[in-house]
C-alpha cells in the first residue's frame, strides 16, 4: 500500500512538473504586436487595369460562417474587381488573424467551400511568380449546381508562405520555439468560369498586377519574404 501511495505521489509530482514546463515553453509574444495591419491599405482598390466592380455585389457569408470568421480572424476584406480593358471579373477575399497558433485550417477553402455545398473537383499546389517571389499557392476547381468557381489561394504565417498543412505546422513550431505566436493571412481569389484553365489564367493576370501594387512596406506580409 505504501509503495503504491509513493508511486502516486511521484506521478502527481511529475505531472505538475510537466505542466509547469509546458507553461514555461508556451509562446506568449505575438507577431501581430510588431506591426500595424490594415487590409485596406495593404491591398489597393485600384491598380493596373483593375478597379472595384460596383455592379457585382460581394455575397456576404451566412451568419454561422460569419461567426466562425469573427472567431478566427481580426479583419476580413472582400472585393469584386473588374478589368476595364477586358471586362474580366475577379473576386478577392483576404482574412487576417493575429493569433494563428491554433485551428488554422478551420476556414481554409478546401474546408469552407464543401461546407457551403460546393463540390471539390480537384486541387493542386502550384508555384506563382509574383513580384520577384515564387509563391506556393493552392488551386481548386469547385462547383455548385451550374456555378463553376475556380479558386486560387495562399496563406502566410508572419512573413512566410506555407502551402501545405505540414509546412504550416512546421512554421508554427519554429515560431513557438522562438517564443512567438504567429499571425496569419489568407489571400484568396476566384472567378465564375466553366473553363477552369481560363479562370486560373485570369486570376494569375490579376494577381501579378495586384502583387506589383502592394506597398513595399507590406509586401513581405502579403507575399512572403523576397527570394532575393
Amino acid at each position: 500500500m505504501k509503495l503504491n501511495r509513493r508511486k502516486a505521489i511521484v506521478a502527481v509530482a511529475a505531472m505538475g512538473s510537466a505542466a509547469a514546463a509546458a507553461r514555461t515553453l508556451m509562446p506568449t509574444r505575438k507577431l501581430a504586436d510588431l506591426w500595424h495591419t490594415d487590409l485596406e491599405q495593404m491591398f489597393p482598390a485600384t491598380f493596373g487595369d483593375w478597379e472595384v466592380d460596383k455592379s457585382l455585389p460581394v455575397v456576404l457569408p451566412s451568419p454561422d460562417t460569419q461567426a466562425l470568421l469573427d472567431k478566427l480572424y481580426n479583419q476580413v476584406l472582400a472585393r469584386a474587381q473588374l478589368n476595364r480593358r477586358t471586362g474580366e471579373r475577379v473576386m478577392l477575399s483576404v482574412a487576417y488573424g493575429g493569433d494563428q497558433s491554433e485551428a488554422l485550417s478551420a476556414h481554409l477553402p478546401e474546408v469552407c467551400y464543401p461546407a457551403q455545398g460546393f463540390t471539390l473537383d480537384g486541387a493542386e499546389t502550384v508555384s506563382l511568380e509574383l513580384a520577384g517571389r515564387n509563391i506556393p499557392a493552392r488551386r481548386m476547381r469547385t462547383r455548385s449546381g451550374h456555378r463553376h468557381e475556380p479558386v486560387t489561394y495562399w496563406l502566410t504565417l508572419g512573413e512566410t508562405v506555407a502551402a501545405t498543412r505540414m509546412q504550416r505546422k512546421l512554421q508554427q513550431v519554429r515560431f513557438g520555439l522562438r517564443g512567438w505566436i504567429p499571425d496569419g493571412m489568407l489571400v484568396r481569389v476566384s472567378t465564375i468560369d466553366t473553363d477552369a484553365t481560363h479562370g486560373f489564367a485570369v486570376q494569375y493576370d490579376y494577381l501579378r498586377s495586384l502583387a506589383a501594387s502592394v506597398p513595399a512596406a507590406h509586401a513581405s506580409r502579403v507575399l512572403g519574404a523576397s527570394d532575393t
